[in-house]
């Protein structure tokens, strides 16, 4: 009779270990989709901030034609964002965006022409709006990271989490905090 209450017993301890693996195991899986996801709106959005680039550099060019410097640096940050791989590579190019889009709007503010413009008021909003959707969709991935990473340190997750393939995610930062301290000031 002892030994049908400890069989008893040991199948439940086993049934209770597999549902709760089950569980886990889903639940990581969920939170892995969602980091991916929350990833591919951040690219989306930089995408989408890279295709406004080449309007304003023409906008601007129209006014400003001498300041190639300039130009090269939005083209080469625009490039860059568009070749990052990962968040560290993205991370590095967003500051040099940051840098870029600082010295293009530093130039804009010396045309009152061009301040006067609708195409550039136009781009400019876009932009704006566009940096609002990065900054949402970046905090929205910093999110899913950090509830994946603690799911997957947490005891005991972190005695399978690792041999079930989950690893934890980096988070997408700013390597230069004080460039993006403050935002693009533009004044017309």
């Amino acid at each position: 009779m002892g030994w049908i209450i400890a069989l008893i017993v040991v199948v439940v301890l086993v049934i209770i270990i597999g549902i709760y693996l089950w569980a886990t195991y889903n639940s990581l899986v969920t939170l892995n989709v969602r980091v991916d996801e929350a990833w591919s709106d951040i690219t989306v959005q930089l995408k989408r901030r890279a295709d406004l680039l080449p309007n304003l550099i023409e906008t601007v060019k129209g006014y400003a034609a001498h300041e190639k410097g300039v130009f090269e640096a939005v083209t080469k940050a625009r490039a860059e964002t568009l070749s990052a791989q990962g968040p560290a590579e993205a991370s590095v190019a967003e500051n040099h965006m940051q840098t870029a889009l600082k010295s293009i709007f530093a130039v804009a503010e010396a045309y009152p022409q061009l301040q006067a413009s609708q195409n550039f008021l136009q781009l400019q909003a876009e932009l704006v709006d566009t940096e609002d959707k990065v900054q949402a969709s970046r905090r929205f991935y910093n999110g899913g990271v950090r509830e994946l990473n603690t799911k997957i340190k947490v005891f005991p997750n972190n005695v399978f989490a690792k041999r079930l393939g989950f690893t934890a995610r980096d988070f997408f930062e700013v390597a230069d905090l004080a460039a993006i301290a403050e935002p693009p000031r533009v004044q017309f």
